[in-house]
């Protein structure tokens, strides 16, 4: 005795065919959904080019649970919604092309085999052959953006050709994948079920409008998983386009910089040259050790040791050109922020700021210190001095308010490295100094 005959063309009720193209909807939706949820997947999915073992393990998120949908509908009565193996083998040869397509659907028709059902091999073989060759026609903008709406791109379609007559792949894809759902229908009804052999899966109405629903649902199926990923693709774009967009404004305040203390320094090295030349030798040497640095590419954090050996050279030249007496360096550095990561060039236009608007007004110069702690889980960096100060300066929070091209700067990098987590302070007495504290989460490169 062959099993329930509930599940075949013939004795399928139109309320069981209803409900099952209702059902697979979803059943397509959540294992799109799920998949996507897989950063792998997303990775090999939305890859440009593939490996042929990248294209295989693509594969198998698909089989995996799809052959399983297979295996469920020949073992679980009333359960047809469970394979969709005929849209999963359509939607790889859109994807990945006829040869995977064919490969996905002959696996896709193993449990279907084993129920007897002996034309479901070369059935989804002539399925991936054609989708694949389909895709490669249609342009792959054209594939993603294919949508479940049906009636939405047959309007478009009929006002669009109205203007000018053309042909809409988009819709070519519809009626393809209409066609090839009709082509089941008939087959399976051409060969109906036997007791010991079924042959081809495939719902059947006596309704005409409930199987014009079915041959629609597979197109609708294929169009709900692409909207599912495309909205991914979508997603990923614009935080690529984010973050290109970022490395580029980043790249751009470091260009800002680097003229910008460059003319500064070839300033000082100019006003040495005739009077005292060892000394802007000197500088020059120091210079070179910058400038080497500068065109280094350079990421955008670096730990703070590093951050503090750079800003020395600079110190040693700013030491020369006032001299020692009038320029004094202190350095209160907690060893436990030493491996904390900071934005490279932090420091430099912050200890050139109250140099240069600080220190320089007043004739006996003065000490600019250099301080760093941890707090908890934040590292809070100083840079101090008892120059002249700044008159009718607000406290700043990460506003553009700071004296001079470095400093706005360095308050614009961090806005947009950090955001609301870092804090950016400027607190000025006029005749007594100026005090920058920034704070900022404390990551280490290890974590």
């Amino acid at each position: 005795m062959h099993r329930s005959p509930a599940r075949y063309i013939g004795c399928v009720t139109n309320t069981l065919v209803f409900i099952t193209v209702l059902i697979k909807w979803g059943v397509a939706a959540a294992v799109a959904s799920a998949l996507a949820r897989s950063s792998i997947f997303q990775r090999l999915l939305f890859a440009e080019r593939r490996r042929p073992y990248q294209t295989l393990a693509l594969l198998a998120f698909f089989l995996v649970p799809l052959t399983l949908g297979v295996w469920v509908r020949t073992r679980v009565p009333n359960f047809l919604a469970a394979d969709i193996s005929f849209e999963t083998t359509i939607l790889l040869g859109l994807l990945l092309g006829p040869g995977w397509a064919m490969l996905g659907g002959l696996v896709l028709s193993v449990p279907a085999v084993m129920h007897h059902e002996f034309l479901a091999p070369p059935f989804n073989l002539a399925v991936g052959l054609a989708a694949g060759f389909l895709g490669r026609f249609v342009d792959r903008d054209d594939v993603w953006s294919f949508t479940p709406f049906i009636d939405l791109s047959l309007y478009r379609w009929i006002r669009r050709n109205l203007r000018k007559p053309g042909i809409d792949r988009q819709i070519m894809m519809l009626f393809v994948i209409v066609a090839m759902e009709i082509c089941r229908e008939w087959i399976a009804r051409t060969y109906p079920p036997l007791p010991k052999a079924r042959w081809l899966f495939a719902l059947n109405s006596d309704q005409p409008g409930l199987q014009v629903l079915v041959w629609l649902s597979a197109p609708i199926t294929v169009g709900i998983a692409l909207k599912v990923w495309n909205a991914l693709r979508i997603e990923l774009k614009l935080k690529e386009q984010e973050r290109l967009l970022l490395e580029a404004r980043l790249d751009a305040l470091r260009r800002q910089i680097n003229p910008h203390f460059l003319f500064n320094t070839l300033n000082s090295i100019a006003s040495l040259v005739r009077n005292q030349p060892e000394l802007a030798r000197e500088m020059t040497v120091k210079l070179a050790n910058i400038l080497r640095a500068l065109l280094k590419d350079h990421d955008t954090f670096v730990p703070l040791r590093d951050e503090l050996k750079f800003t020395d050279d600079y110190l040693d030249i700013e030491v020369v050109r006032f001299g020692a007496d009038k320029l004094q360096v202190q350095k209160e550095i907690d060893p436990a922020t030493l491996q904390v990561l900071v934005p490279s060039i932090l420091l430099q236009p912050l200890i050139e700021n109250s140099i240069k608007h600080g220190l320089e007004p007043r004739l006996h110069g003065g000490t600019v210190t250099v301080r760093s702690r941890l707090n908890h889980d934040r590292v809070l960096i100083e840079i101090a001095d008892d120059g002249v100060g700044m008159s009718g300066r607000p406290v700043s929070m990460l506003r553009r308010t700071g004296s001079g091209i470095g400093m706005r700067n360095v308050q614009e990098r961090l806005e947009v490295l950090y955001g609301e987590k870092a804090r950016f302070e400027i607190i000025s007495n006029p005749g007594r100094g100026t005090l920058v504290s920034i704070e900022l989460p404390a990551v280490t490169a290890g974590g």
